[in-house]
């Protein structure tokens, strides 16, 4: 049971680990005020629309297109604490809380089976059949 739990909290903690350090950007493409395109990995399609302003740059100068860049950060630097920079009362009680904690569970005893290696009798007849007599 101990290792199933300390095996469950050390996936978690990595993935905290991961998620929190992880950092990625979303693009998003507006064709005017209309929202055309969502990415987060890839490069956002453009509209057709950008393509006919591309021709015409010449002619007008300002565009309805336009793409928006959010860039979400994780942590650049992970700080570790260890034991020693606790304070004195926060030591004695972390210490104190894990002992009793860890104490509190004990383990069951192997109870042992006199009858493990007993091989029932041979059947010659069912008795509950013969005597029509069933548990309900």
């Amino acid at each position: 049971m101990k290792d199933i739990v300390h095996r469950v909290f050390s996936v978690g903690m990595a993935l905290l680990v991961l998620f929190s350090t992880v950092s990625f950007t979303v693009e998003k493409h507006y064709c005017g005020d209309v929202l055309v395109d969502v990415s987060l990995f890839a490069e956002v399609q453009k509209c057709a629309m950008e393509a006919y302003e591309m021709e015409q740059s010449s002619i007008t100068k300002k565009s309805c297109c336009k793409d928006t860049i959010d860039v979400v950060q994780g942590q650049d630097e992970l700080t570790v604490k260890t034991f020693d920079d606790l304070e004195f009362e926060q030591q004695v009680f972390l210490t104190t809380f894990s002992y009793s904690y860890l104490n509190l569970f004990e383990d069951l005893q192997e109870r042992e089976i006199s009858h493990q290696d007993y091989s029932p009798p041979n059947l010659v007849y069912d008795i509950q059949v013969r005597d029509q007599a069933f548990l309900i």
